[in-house]
């Protein structure tokens, strides 16, 4: 099993930037791949990012078209925690964010369907007032 934390959200003004983590824990972690997923009250839970395990060996990264060059996830050099940079901020990015891990696993990761994943976050509320 893998334990996920996130950090916080926040509320960030139109075109600003936030970046959340989420730090995994357990044996084998960094052979999860870890997706960031948003989910907004009335709506299906949306793959925002993923990244792939270090057992990819490729670094394999995909996003929604949404969020495609504004939104970057990386990992740390230990493997351990992943990194969602949100950059130009829209009202529409507005949503509850949940990191998740799939794994162990050394293909690639996916966005969707959401129910792959397996280990989530606790959650975090990012806001941008329109």
């Amino acid at each position: 099993q893998v334990q996920l934390v996130q950090s916080e959200g926040g509320s960030v003004q139109p075109g600003g930037s936030l970046r959340l983590s989420c730090t995994a824990s357990g044996a084998y972690s960094d052979y999860y791949a870890i997706a960031w997923i948003r989910q907004v009250p009335g709506k299906e839970r949306e793959g925002v990012a993923c990244i792939s395990s270090t057992g990819s060996r490729d670094g394999f990264t995909a996003y929604t078209d949404s969020v495609q060059g504004r939104f970057i996830i990386s990992r740390d050099g230990d493997n351990k925690t992943v990194h969602l940079q949100m950059n130009n901020l829209k009202p529409e990015d507005t949503a509850g964010y949940f990191c998740a891990a799939d794994g162990p696993r050394t293909t690639r990761c996916m966005l969707n369907p959401a129910d792959v994943y397996d280990y989530w976050g606790q959650g975090t509320r990012v806001t941008v007032p329109s």
